[in-house]
């Protein structure tokens, strides 16, 4: 059986082509290939593209603009990327359309909630009154400093055979209101989404935390790679 395709988007830094390698090792580790997805790609290069991937991987990042959800940017909002949020969006977008296997990470799951017509939290400690150290940890990532409770029978608690993970946090914005269709598959125990998927679709999973920085050593966080590139392993388009 040959191993497949996963596009994983990226990030600009002084036009430099950026991303963290975690996330290639992490699908490369869990037996698929990894794929750099440039920010530069038109909407019909992406279309095409799209065409030749097995799955698709939307990595972390920078806020994305909140007019994409139909609010004014508030000061606690930081640095946005219209570029990356227009190639992301039409990413998952296509990635729906198709039903190809998709996994998004941090920005990557708030990129996917907004794409089904959700909206964000713009900045937790100012909006909901928790301490930033909680959610935007001041460790290494390769350290878990809070739990998700996940809900019974949901797509993610079936890929990690647990009630209750531990992950790593580095974000300072979450989902406000859930996108059309989304069912929650993780909670925080202060109330914040961790973790929801289409249930529609084969896979379109979206995680709050870094499963890349933990993959290496935590079962839990590999067996999400391993979960996406089985999925695309199956994938008919």
């Amino acid at each position: 059986m040959r191993k497949p395709l996963i596009g994983v988007t990226s990030d600009t830094n002084e036009n430099l082509l950026s991303m963290r390698m975690a996330y290639l090792s992490s699908v490369t580790a869990a037996g698929g290939i990894a794929v750099a997805i440039p920010v530069c790609l038109s909407d019909d290069d992406l279309a095409e593209l799209v065409k030749n991937l097995d799955g698709l991987l939307v990595m972390g990042g920078a806020d994305i603009d909140p007019a994409r959800y139909g609010q004014a940017k508030t000061p606690e909002c930081g640095d946005v990327k219209p570029q990356r949020d227009r190639v992301e969006l039409e990413l998952v977008r296509l990635a729906r359309e198709r039903d190809l296997p998709t996994l998004g990470i941090c920005r990557g799951s708030q990129i996917i909630n907004v794409a089904y017509g959700g909206t964000l939290v713009q900045d937790i400690p100012t909006t909901l009154g928790i301490d930033v150290n909680v959610h935007r940890q001041p460790q290494d990532y390769d350290v878990c400093t809070h739990t998700v409770d996940l809900m019974r029978g949901t797509l993610l608690e079936r890929i990690v055979q647990k009630p209750v993970i531990g992950v790593n946090s580095r974000h300072h914005q979450c989902v406000d209101v859930l996108g059309a269709g989304l069912v929650v598959n993780g909670r925080t125990p202060d109330g914040i989404v961790e973790a929801f998927n289409d249930p529609t679709l084969g896979f379109m999973l979206g995680v709050q935390w870094h499963p890349e920085m933990l993959s290496h050593i935590q079962s839990e966080a590999h067996a999400l790679f391993a979960a996406l590139v089985a999925a695309s392993c199956q994938y008919r388009p």
